[in-house]
């Protein structure tokens, strides 16, 4: 639990740095267009990275399919939505502030997409999933605080643009990262590389999804496709037993 501790903490700083850049960069638009293309670009290429780690296109198609319509259905996505409302309405409690102003208003919908864009981004991939099982298997630590790094910059570039929800993720890293790796630790189930590549190969296409959210190509409800890391796991422990045809 150390490493996902040290990966929360990154957030917070990296979070806390970028708040106090923020404020001079929504002074002048054309930073601000400048932060939100570097954002965006910076997430798609590390999503073509891991998207491209796929050994099987077949089960990503289908997976991103049925989890997607699977978290429609569920409402995943508005669900995670109300948990960032609530807790930006606890946060302007402590700060007695007026939940009803209209500048609250705006900046509660800008809290609830930087929460949830970074919760989405910084659990979803093989190395928050890997990294926690190296946790919790051999108390190693060296993917976790490697993703801490990457998760800091990206968390200062977020928080830049997208506002003081960025740093509630981090309790997202701690209850996401930190069950996997108890899990880990009780179970001490070895992971087949399929597994983890497939599972690279439906965070990459998430994380993909989120860049065109930030760069403003397409409005794509991310946290509905969460299903498909579920659905996609399921068909690469049964990829043994399935006919050639499917592989």
């Amino acid at each position: 639990m150390i490493a996902t501790f040290i990966n929360a903490a990154a957030i917070l700083i990296g979070g806390l740095i970028g708040l106090l850049a923020g404020a001079f960069i929504r002074k002048n638009e054309g930073i601000q267009s400048m932060v939100f293309i570097g954002i965006g670009v910076t997430t798609l290429v590390i999503g073509t990275m891991m998207a491209l780690r796929t050994e099987r296109i077949l089960y990503l198609a289908l997976a991103l399919v049925s989890g997607g319509v699977i978290g429609e259905f569920l409402g995943i996505e508005r669900g995670i939505g109300k948990i960032g409302t609530s807790l930006h309405r606890l946060s302007l409690s402590f700060n007695q502030k007026k939940p009803l102003d209209p500048d609250n208003a705006a900046k509660g919908a800008s809290f609830v997409a930087g929460f949830l864009e970074a919760t989405v981004l910084f659990c979803v991939g093989s190395m928050a999933i890997l990294g926690s099982i190296q946790a919790g298997l051999q108390g190693q630590y060296s993917i976790l605080l490697t993703k801490s790094v990457m998760d800091g910059f990206m968390a200062l570039l977020l928080a830049a643009g997208l506002g003081v929800g960025v740093l509630y993720s981090a309790v997202s890293i701690i209850v996401y990262q930190g069950a996997i790796t108890l899990a880990a630790g009780l179970f001490g189930a070895s992971v087949p590389e399929l597994v983890l590549s497939e599972i690279s190969g439906i965070g990459g296409a998430m994380i993909l999804m989120i860049s065109l959210n930030i760069l403003g190509l397409k409005k794509i409800p991310t946290a509905n496709f969460l299903p498909a890391l579920v659905i996609v796991v399921i068909f690469a422990l049964v990829d043994p037993a399935l006919p050639q045809v499917f592989k």
